[in-house]
């Protein structure tokens, strides 16, 4: 089975040796997103404002893959401080509505630029 890269101008380039997403077979394994612009500068501010961030970046990366938020079936959530998931469950029942994908929330020390979330997904994706 082949394996190909996503790459779009739409989302942060990848700040390490990785790329915004693999696709293999109908399965897209998106790298994590954290609160950067297309253009790379930081979105500053609370962690609402960071997850509204992350779901566009997110939303980019599905796009360029021919798929939605619609398509996701798995997320993982790195959060800086649970304190904040109140906050970010609100975010995220936005973007998802009724959809509710498998996902899993982790606190962690420190997230790459020290920001306050970072979002990866597993989307399936039918060609």
């Amino acid at each position: 089975m082949a394996i190909s890269f996503v790459s779009t101008d739409k989302a942060p380039a990848a700040i390490g040796p990785y790329s915004q997403a693999a696709k293999v077979g109908p399965f897209l394994f998106a790298s994590g997103q954290i609160a950067l612009r297309a253009d790379g500068t930081l979105v500053e501010g609370d962690v609402v404002e960071q997850t509204h961030q992350v779901f566009s970046n997110i939303k980019a990366v599905l796009a360029e893959a021919g798929g939605n938020l619609s398509h996701v079936v798995k997320a993982t959530v790195f959060i800086k401080d649970m304190n904040d998931f109140a906050q970010l469950n609100e975010v995220y029942g936005q973007y998802f509505g009724d959809h509710k994908p498998a996902r899993s929330t982790v606190e962690v020390a420190r997230l790459p630029r020290d920001v306050k979330v970072e979002i990866e997904i597993v989307a399936y994706i039918e060609a």
